[in-house]
């Protein structure tokens, strides 16, 4: 069995720049919470017709696609409306990374499985992580990382990083702190990286 890591981190803490270095450099089969919720949300794909059903047309861009801002706008400000977004689509979400990990066990060219989460859910496919790594940042550089790399202003930028849970809940749940407050350098160079993973089952 192939080593699974599980990756999470509030935003602006800088998981992409985790996840590039474990594709290139130790071989990783990635899969993206969020992308693969995007792609169940296309038109055809399994979550499309339930939630445009469920919120009707006015989500809908002039090509027919789902306009994901307006559907934010519409749940983000509403808690039931959200769970029932949540209630439509975490299932196929949920079935699909389970596809995908069988699929990536089985694929001679990855050596590892990497499933990356701003949250975790307690889904199933969650039970088969080997470690879960939290990508910390210091607050004051999520903050400018979001606003450069994202252009959001000082309010939304604000809002987006107290939504999220707490540091102490990431840390709680990890088995494996990644510290990303500095360059790429200094986060490829720390001890875990060095001696502990190059050593491991990759």
């Amino acid at each position: 069995m192939k080593k699974v890591i599980g990756i999470t981190g509030g935003v602006g803490t800088g998981k992409s720049e985790v996840l590039n270095i474990l594709r290139k450099e130790y071989g990783a089969g990635l899969i993206e919470a969020d992308r693969v919720a995007h792609e169940l949300m296309e038109p055809g794909a399994e979550s499309y017709e339930a939630v445009v059903k469920e919120f009707g047309n006015s989500i809908l861009t002039d090509e027919g696609t789902i306009d994901r801002a307006a559907l934010g706008a519409i749940v983000f400000k509403d808690k039931e409306k959200l769970g029932v977004l949540n209630s439509l689509t975490h299932p196929n979400v949920e079935r699909e990374i389970l596809h995908r990990m069988d699929s990536m066990e089985s694929d001679p060219d990855i050596r590892l499985i990497v499933y990356e989460a701003a949250l975790l859910t307690g889904a199933e496919f969650e039970q088969r992580f080997d470690q879960l790594w939290y990508v910390f940042a210091r607050e004051d550089l999520r903050f400018q990382r979001l606003k450069k790399g994202r252009g959001y202003s000082d309010e939304k930028t604000a809002s987006m990083i107290k939504s999220q849970p707490g540091e102490e809940s990431f840390r709680k749940a990890a088995t494996h702190i990644i510290d990303n407050s500095g360059s790429l350098n200094e986060t490829k160079r720390q001890r875990y990286w060095e001696q502990k993973f190059k050593s491991s089952a990759v």
